[in-house]
């Protein structure tokens, strides 16, 4: 169990857990600019593994292609009305019958982010959720840190991207170019991913569980109550935004967070998920100003908890297996 003020007397694995969210992944992203800028130093630098989804695979995606949190978290600024255009209320009739946007704007958002960069020039290790349709399978994307992994370090980050956020009804599945493998937003099974990285770190790293300490970011959590009318409610009443996607969502994630305390123990687990009043955002709206002033506040108080659990360790450098 974490103790105050310790170093690595056994061989310390941390993993970095970024939730999925939507424009939500502003708080993530502006989060990890405050601790940053209290800290001195990147984040990224004391873990050994990162998981995120959807919007948080985005921004893990961001850290392996070696961005700034400053520059994540400028571009999701910047781009936000590329990636979910205007007006709204339209878009919302649109939702009815096709995905609600087009992957147009997010295609040429993360293209240009990433460039031509693969799996193989990431300087940390990853693993990225997203779902095979045709299989009706999870579909993980991963680093080349295991000589078993030959396959996933040719396809380029941007195609990454693409894969694990395409959040259905809101963008249409994304298809591997060369393989044609119909994908859709890894959060439809993970949207918390720290069972994902506590698994990989036993299964793909060899650590022992009592060696495992993990930061799992969420993008906030609302706050409001489940009306009563869902109590007996059919499809029309858990259609209606947010009730389905937002109870499947917290459900799930919740869930994780559980295993993942009963797998490595409630003391080696930091948890952030930033209560919310209704209203403040949704999956592709949000009001950015409040966002990075929520997370100013518990970047703020969680500095120092972070500072304590994960400060004394540095992440060895990452050396692809498989590169060009």
């Amino acid at each position: 169990m974490i103790t105050n003020g310790e170093r690595d007397t056994v061989q310390r694995f941390q993993v970095l857990s970024l939730d999925g969210g939507g424009i939500l992944g502003i708080f993530t992203a502006a989060l990890l600019v405050g601790l940053e800028e209290d800290l001195g130093r990147p984040v990224v630098e004391h873990f050994d593994l990162v998981v995120g989804t959807s919007t948080g695979g985005i921004i893990a995606l961001g850290l392996g292609a070696g961005m700034s949190v400053r520059d994540i978290l400028d571009l999701y600024v910047t781009e936000m009305k590329t990636i979910f255009p205007g007006p709204r209320r339209l878009r919302s009739l649109r939702q009815l019958f096709r995905a609600k946007y087009k992957a147009g704007g997010l295609q040429s958002v993360v293209q240009e982010a990433f460039g031509t960069l693969t799996l193989a020039h990431s300087r940390v290790p990853l693993v990225i959720p997203s779902f095979d349709l045709g299989e009706n399978r999870v579909y993980l994307f991963k680093t080349p840190h295991h000589p078993r992994l030959k396959r996933d370090w040719k396809v380029p980050l941007w195609q990454v991207a693409m894969a694990t956020s395409a959040a259905p009804t809101f963008f249409p599945a994304f298809s591997l170019p060369n393989e044609h493998v119909r994908l859709a937003d890894g959060g439809i099974w993970a949207n918390n991913p720290s069972v994902v990285g506590i698994v990989e770190a036993v299964s793909m790293f060899g650590r022992p569980l009592d060696s495992i300490r993990l930061l799992s970011l969420g993008t906030t959590a609302d706050s409001r109550a489940r009306n009563r009318s869902l109590d007996k409610g059919g499809l029309f009443q858990w259609i209606r935004s947010p009730n389905i996607a937002n109870v499947l969502l917290q459900g799930q994630s919740y869930g994780a967070l559980t295993q993942a305390q009963h797998l490595i123990g409630m003391g080696n687990i930091l948890r952030l998920d930033a209560h919310a009043p209704p209203g403040l955002s949704a999956l592709d709206h949000a009001d950015a100003r409040d966002l990075i002033a929520k997370a100013a506040h518990h970047s703020r108080v969680f500095c120092p908890d972070f500072e304590r659990v994960f400060g004394g360790h540095v992440a060895p450098t990452f050396e692809p297996l498989y590169r060009n």
